[in-house]
Order: C-alpha cells, then structure tokens, then sequence
C-alpha cells in the first residue's frame, strides 16, 4: 500500500489516505489527480497489493439491503455477519492444525461501545448461529490515517458500496475471487439478497449451486 500511494505522484505519499469516497470525488489530496478514470486505476492498484501477501488470508464482506431486515440496525446485522464468518474461518484453519486467535480492528466510530458490547455478547450468550470462539478481546478502534490495512478495508467496502449499490463491478472484479471459500461455498462474502436470480455475485453463485446441485 505504501508504494501504491508513492505511485500516485502525489506529494508526501507517506501520509496519503486510501478512501474511496474522497478518491473517487477527487476530494482533499486527491484533487491533484483530475481524471476521474486516473484515480479509479489508483483504487484498483491500491486494491491489488493483497498479492504479495503469503499464508493463509481471505477477505470478508456483507452487502445489506436495508428494506429486506427492516426492522433490524444493518450495520449491527452486518457486523454480526462478518464477525461470525471469520470466526468460522478461524475455525476451520484450526481443524487443519494451524490454529490462530483472532483480532477486530475498526475504523473509529461513534458505534465503539456498542460494537464492542455486541462482541463480548457473542463470545459470551452467542449469535444468530453459536458463540465465538476464535476471536480475542473486543475490538479495537483505529484512525484509519494511521494504518493501511483499515484503508485497505475501506477500498474494500467501497468496491463492494459500487457493485451492489451502483452496479459498477469495475472495483469488485479484482477482488471477487479473494472471499472466504470452502469446499466450493462462498463464505467470506454475504449478500441479503441472494435469492436474486440475476445476481452473478459469488455468494448468489455458489447458493444457486448448491441449491440445484450444480458442480
């Protein structure tokens, strides 16, 4: 990420911040580079860099259709579904002997307290679908200018933000086959609205599957 952002030819590259939003208007320090076409390219070079990681990595996502879980909060829907599925991931590379614990780490919110109190829930009474029990500590909240790796996950929610809110898969093509996958289901990406016939998602892709017994 860090020569990513000294391959922009902005200034001081060491304090330039990934964040969709900003780069994709062209606001802040990013109104140096004026074609939009130029800082989407920035985004997807950005989002790239996970190639160079070794071991074990997998990325986690949900899109959330609010009407469809109305009356529930979508961010701690949302939340619960991501938090489960890694747990679930961490599970899993524990049964193939390399067991990890694992840790949270957020952009800073003003949903901090209750965050961490729906963390502690589930380790402690469980979620929708059992307790957690690869996770450590509740999670810790972060300014996203100090550290890559949450900008890396904002570039991340942002590719998803555009392809299922915008239908632009431009951003969402270079990472889609980088979600948690087992036995041939994904399930490092949620998606509320699978039943969707028309959605070419990985999630929907891997449920009609396996709904028809597909290969």
């Amino acid at each position: 990420m860090d020569q990513a952002a000294r391959d922009t030819g902005l200034t001081e590259p060491e304090s330039l911040e990934f964040h969709g939003n900003e780069i994709r208007a062209g606001r802040k320090r990013w109104r140096a580079m004026p074609s939009v076409d130029q800082r989407v390219s920035q985004m997807s070079l950005a989002l790239a860099t996970t190639a160079a990681l070794r071991g074990k990595w997998a990325l986690f996502g949900a899109a959330i259709n609010k009407a469809a879980i109305s009356p529930r909060d979508p961010v701690e829907y949302a939340f619960e579904q991501v938090v489960s599925r890694f747990d679930q991931f961490l599970g899993r590379t524990a049964a193939d002997g390399q067991a990890q614990r694992g840790l949270i780490v957020l952009d800073r919110s003003t949903r901090e307290t209750r965050l961490q109190e729906l963390a502690s829930t589930f380790r402690r009474s469980g979620h929708s679908w059992g307790r957690l029990r690869n996770i450590v500590d509740v999670p810790f909240f972060v300014d996203s200018r100090a550290t890559r790796a949450i900008q890396y996950a904002d570039l991340v929610t942002y590719a998803l933000w555009r392809k299922f809110e915008k239908d632009d898969p431009s951003l969402f093509d270079p990472i889609r086959d980088r979600f948690d996958r087992h036995g041939g289901t994904v399930h490092g990406l949620f998606h509320e609205r699978f039943a969707e016939r028309n959605c070419d998602c990985p999630y929907c892709e891997s449920r009609r599957r396996a709904a028809t017994g597909a290969p």
